[in-house]
């Protein structure tokens, strides 16, 4: 089934992510690549998830775990790994452990909230048909407040190189063109709702799941990977 391809693809772009970034951690001890290994390793869940439910059909297990990293865990994750890349404010390295203890009381709710109707087994049910209030809710605010944070963070890394650029800094274009494709990515995976009508809401999630890491996934390896710098500009005489 292609909807059960995609997501173990996603699953295992997200796992080799995953490592690289923890490996980089390991070595350099930048908060920001142990902040993306956890939102990595939340993303392969998600997808795990996702593929269990499209190949075995959905169960309570597979769908409230699928709605817990695939939902409400993964983005406000790499949200935090955005600001600690680029903010060095004291504040912000207190805000990994806040999210993380959100994330778990997350996980408490998912697994004490009732279903309000039975899971249909093959296909991917929308949570207001299952959940009360609670679980909605994180979901919610989780995936917007996330997305806007990761899109916002993108956009100012990206703004700032290209006004140092014409300042006559000299910036990586490897720099310009990662940061843009994570903003890129962060976009395709807040778009499952518009695909919802055209394939269906599991494979829509698939398709946004897979196409946002790997998208990601190469904004990575191009801002950290490739050396071609972009000398910066003369000034012209006056």
């Amino acid at each position: 089934m292609l909807t059960t391809a995609l997501a173990a693809t996603a699953a295992m772009v997200s796992l080799v992510f995953a490592f690289m970034t923890h490996e980089r951690w390991l070595v350099k001890r930048r908060p920001y690549e142990r902040t993306w290994t956890l939102a990595l390793g939340s993303f392969c869940i998600g997808a795990l998830a996702l593929a269990w439910g499209s190949a075995g059909g959905w169960t309570s297990a597979n769908f409230r775990l699928f709605y817990l990293f695939g939902a409400i865990v993964n983005v406000p994750l790499l949200a935090v790994g955005q600001l600690e890349l680029v903010s060095t404010r004291a504040w912000v390295r207190h805000v990994r452990p806040l999210v993380v203890a959100a994330a778990i009381f997350s996980g408490g709710v998912l697994a004490a909230a009732p279903l309000q109707a039975s899971i249909p087994s093959d296909r991917l049910p929308q949570g207001k048909e299952v959940f009360g209030v609670a679980p909605r809710l994180l979901a919610g605010v989780a995936s917007a407040g996330g997305a806007l944070v990761v899109f916002g963070g993108a956009g100012y890394s990206l703004v700032s190189m290209l006004i140092g650029r014409r300042a006559g800094r000299e910036v990586p274009s490897r720099r310009v063109t990662g940061t843009a494709l994570i903003a890129l990515g962060t976009v395709i995976l807040s778009a499952s709702g518009s695909l919802n009508k055209r394939f269906g809401e599991m494979t829509a999630f698939a398709i946004t799941l897979t196409a946002g890491v790997v998208v990601l996934f190469l904004g990575f390896l191009v801002s950290t990977l490739t050396p071609q710098v972009v000398p910066a500009r003369t000034a012209k005489p006056a």
